[in-house]
């Protein structure tokens, strides 16, 4: 029985790709296309891929074939440039085919880039940076603005849903191409996208290198990030990477990270006996103190006695205090 390659029409991938207003063309039926004559676009929306999970794909295309094109347009010149499918062309390198099967559509370079970003925005692999700033460039393509436009657009929006501002900026076009790509997304709100995800954008370079690689979890990766020094930081950073540590072990070695950068915090400025004396004083001075009078002022000094107690009795002691 001849082996029929498994399809996903274009057009119905996700809600997402509603987002092109069904005026893609009609994609020309699947056709083998010399992997020679398969150029990659200049701006390619994934960055990081994984050799291990190309490795396994291009085992999967070894024993059952490909199951599903990938997807092209013909240049001027004749070759064909990739629109989707990066992994599935980089796993029949792999294997060195000669010709790999294509689904070859007509779109212009405004259109084969938004379909490579939602292709990239449906991958079940995508980590939370990657995803971040998917959702973003695709903002940029759908408003044809820059993305410190965008960004700023998104505040406004926020202030707007606040009740902070009297503009009818949730109404406008732009703000409901940003409503109804979160909507049909379908992960997040543009809310919290603004929120909790683009301050991921201002971490320091070494720390967004892990998150695009997807070699630790954000929040691991956000503790690290408040180090500030560059060596050190980058010592955890491939500690808890090499040795898969976890968030609490973690926050050991940033306990640690800043005593090496506050040398003062390892070594005592004070002299114990003259500590001592200092206590002796006080024990003194609350013979004769009139603060029992004034009961806030009394309330924090027993309070800091408290704290003292526990700091200087035996644990099983202390927990009594």
């Amino acid at each position: 029985m001849k082996h029929v390659p498994l399809k996903r029409p274009l057009e119905t991938m996700s809600n997402l790709d509603s987002l092109f207003g069904g005026d893609l063309e009609e994609a020309i039926p699947s056709s083998s296309i010399p992997l020679t004559n398969i150029v990659r676009p200049a701006s390619q929306p994934r960055r990081y891929f994984d050799e291990e999970k190309i490795e396994s794909l291009a085992q999967s295309i070894s024993d059952i074939g490909l199951l599903e094109p990938i997807v092209v347009r013909k240049l001027d010149n004749g070759n064909y440039e990739l629109v989707a499918g990066e992994r599935r062309l980089r796993a029949c390198q792999k294997l060195q085919l000669t010709e790999v099967p294509a689904n070859i559509i007509e779109c212009d370079d405004t259109k084969a880039r938004q379909i490579r970003l939602v292709e990239n925005l449906q991958r079940e692999d995508l980590n939370i940076y990657e995803e971040t700033v998917g959702i973003l460039e695709l903002l940029v393509v759908l408003l044809e603005k820059e993305q410190d436009e965008v960004v700023k657009l998104l505040y406004i929006m926020h202030e707007a849903d606040k009740g902070k501002t009297s503009q009818n900026v949730l109404g406008s076009s732009e703000s409901q191409i940003i409503q109804d790509l979160f909507n049909k997304f379908g992960k997040i709100t543009w809310q919290s996208f603004l929120t909790t995800r683009l301050p991921m954008l201002k971490l320091k370079e070494d720390i967004k290198e892990v998150l695009s690689r997807g070699k630790l979890e954000y929040t691991k990766a956000l503790a690290i990030s408040k180090i500030k020094d560059d060596a050190i930081r980058g010592e955890v950073l491939q500690q808890a990477i090499n040795e898969k540590l976890s968030l609490s072990k973690i926050k050991d070695l940033i306990e640690q990270a800043n005593v090496r950068l506050a040398p003062e915090l390892k070594t005592p400025t004070f002299k114990p006996k003259e500590v001592a004396t200092r206590f002796s004083k006080v024990t003194k001075l609350l013979k004769d103190t009139d603060i029992w009078d004034r009961p806030q002022e009394a309330s924090q000094l027993v309070k800091y006695l408290s704290q003292i107690e526990k700091l200087l009795l035996p644990i099983s002691d202390a927990e009594s205090v």
